[in-house]
């Protein structure tokens, strides 16, 4: 089963995600934020499945960046319309595998998860 990855190209947490799949060999795709774009069916989806507290970023410079009014009173549609808007708001990495979403990069459960 393919392994689709989505970030951006010069987070240092997706290098060391593509890194340590590579190191494994996991072929996977690698889905660019910025290059090109992210669906909000996708995202809907990613919601569903984990909640957008799991989901948005806030400690990443684009949400640190926000005025006050844009980050107050968040709720689920509030967040969403943000991280359509602001694609690099969305933890780093989404390591989707068929249903199966890993949010962030960590080794052993990599290891655990797609070994």
């Amino acid at each position: 089963m393919t392994v689709a990855i989505y970030g951006i190209p010069n987070c240092d947490t997706i290098k060391k995600a593509r890194n340590w799949l590579e190191s494994h060999s996991v072929d996977y795709a690698f889905h660019d934020y910025r290059k090109q774009g992210f669906e909000a069916d996708r995202l809907e989806a990613w919601i569903g499945k984990l909640g957008w507290e799991v989901l948005l970023n806030k400690s990443s410079a684009t949400f640190r960046g926000l005025a006050d009014a844009e980050k107050h009173g968040l709720d689920a549609q509030k967040a969403r319309a943000l991280m359509l808007a602001h694609p690099t708001m969305i933890k780093r990495p989404v390591l989707e595998k068929g249903a199966q979403l890993l949010v962030g990069f960590k080794p052993d459960i990599y290891e655990r998860e797609l070994l």
